[in-house]
């Protein structure tokens, strides 16, 4: 059994598409990570604003997503999802596990593979929404489902003993595995600064209130009065929104702001910054960190959800959210200590714990005990 190459079908309520590009990219990973040791067929499922059939199939590889043309009958809508989902699984051969990704509500589609095809599966779980205030949402409907299929599943894998703690807290029982997001160490690796001034960087969706980013720019104008050379650099889709409070603070110049950019860009900026900031108010594991740390580059990240939980001493420093003074005098700290922190180091870090080749090995190991 221990060589045996599966066939592991990811069934992905999120996942990069022509509809949502970004979204899901965490999940793509994790199933480049098991492709090391196992066949991948990935279904996700999404409604498209442009599409013109009820639904229509698009095949990439082992990669198969169907489109839904939006409805607002509910029923209409759950039949079509269901419909485009069987016309997904006709278009996969055999395949021994499922990996669910998204416990809610494409683990109604895991249960219904768990019953009537007795295929087991495991959940990976990334989502910010089971944490208060974010968790008062969820409809009694909805967590009663949530529950039945968490018990149902063979292990139950978030990504930090954070969310973990709040999804328990929500009465949702099962066999609990941390496993992390994952890093491609191989493509994330140091290199030599080429910047004179102090670059300081930011990844993210650019929304707020999650990310905070307005707290970054007006602790970027008090840290302008530390007289230190330096450049905000602020990355993601419809940067330029906030320029307007830039443009208020009169601190413009000293910014720039890039839209969407390609995971190779998104390296060679990390690689060029002196440190990476994530003023977030909510996360869970975020797979910025762990790329920062890769390309030797320390991070200033608010300590929320699981962030602590994989920030090592010395990696960077920890700050409590929405608190910019703590902001701008983590700046400071970097700026002075910066020349000091060892790269290879950051790197061989996330190599051992977050490379592909780690979590590959590790959901494995979870799926010998699904078809034993």
């Amino acid at each position: 059994m221990d060589s045996k190459r599966q066939h592991i079908l990811f069934l992905c309520g999120w996942y990069p598409s022509r509809v949502l590009p970004n979204n899901g990219d965490f999940i793509e990973r994790h199933a480049e990570a098991v492709q090391l040791y196992h066949n991948v067929s990935v279904i996700h499922i999404i409604t498209d604003p442009n599409c013109n059939k009820n639904i229509e199939i698009v095949h990439d590889k082992n990669v198969h997503i169907a489109y839904i043309k939006p409805s607002k009958n509910k029923i209409s809508k759950a039949f079509r999802f269901y419909r485009a989902f069987k016309l997904l699984l006709q278009k996969i051969d055999h395949f021994d596990s499922v990996h669910l990704n998204e416990l809610f509500p494409f683990g109604i589609l895991a249960l219904y593979l768990k019953w009537f095809k007795k295929k087991n599966f495991i959940i990976s779980e990334h989502w910010t929404g089971y944490h208060k205030p974010l968790s008062e949402k969820i409809s009694p409907t909805t967590l009663k489902l949530s529950k039945l299929i968490a018990k149902q599943a063979q292990y139950i894998c978030p990504v930090s003993k954070d969310l973990q703690s709040s999804m328990e807290e929500l009465g949702l029982k099962g066999n609990y595995t941390i496993i992390p997001n994952v890093v491609n160490t191989n493509i994330f690796q140091p290199n030599v600064k080429s910047n004179n001034k102090y670059t300081i960087l930011h990844i993210s969706n650019m929304v707020d209130p999650h990310k905070n980013i307005s707290g970054i720019i007006r602790a970027i104008k008090n840290f302008e009065q530390q007289n230190i050379p330096f450049e905000l650099i602020l990355v993601g889709e419809n940067s330029k929104q906030y320029q307007f409070i830039s443009d208020k603070l009169k601190i413009t110049d000293q910014i720039k702001f890039i839209d969407h950019i390609s995971h190779e860009e998104v390296k060679r900026q990390m690689q060029q910054a002196d440190v990476f900031v994530l003023f977030s108010n909510y996360e869970n594991q975020p797979c910025v960190i762990l790329e920062s740390f890769a390309c030797g580059t320390p991070v200033i990240s608010t300590n929320v959800g699981g962030v602590s939980e994989f920030f090592p001493k010395d990696y960077g420093i920890l700050i409590d959210s929405k608190n910019e003074d703590q902001l701008v005098k983590a700046l400071v700290d970097i700026y002075h200590i910066k020349e000091k922190i060892n790269s290879t180091v950051l790197h061989n870090y996330t190599k051992q714990n977050f490379s592909y080749e780690t979590i590959g090995k590790r959901f494995s190991e979870l799926y010998k005990t699904c078809i034993s």
